[in-house]
């Protein structure tokens, strides 16, 4: 199973259906970096992706996008083989 790494606000939706999906997928651990508790780590998000909002996914060092990203990536039949590398 790759490592999973989301960039996520408590308060969320989109970070909530974007766990809810892979969990779905069955990814049984996501490494959860809370912007919301460390401001300085929305910075190092910022950096990293060029966006300012969450969620921010992370499979392996691939970096995946947003839920609407995740969701379509999903729907072209692409993810499934991302997780099972």
């Amino acid at each position: 199973m790759p490592h999973i790494v989301m960039y996520t606000s408590a308060s969320c939706p989109f970070c909530m259906n974007a766990e809810r999906l892979l969990l779905n997928r069955g990814v049984k651990q996501i490494d959860k970096i809370r912007v919301d508790l460390e401001p300085e780590l929305r910075l190092e998000m910022m950096e990293k992706t060029g966006r300012r909002t969450v969620p921010q996914i992370y499979i392996d060092e691939r970096h995946i996008g947003g839920f609407e990203e995740l969701r379509a990536l999903d729907l072209a039949g692409n993810l499934e083989p991302l997780l099972a590398a």
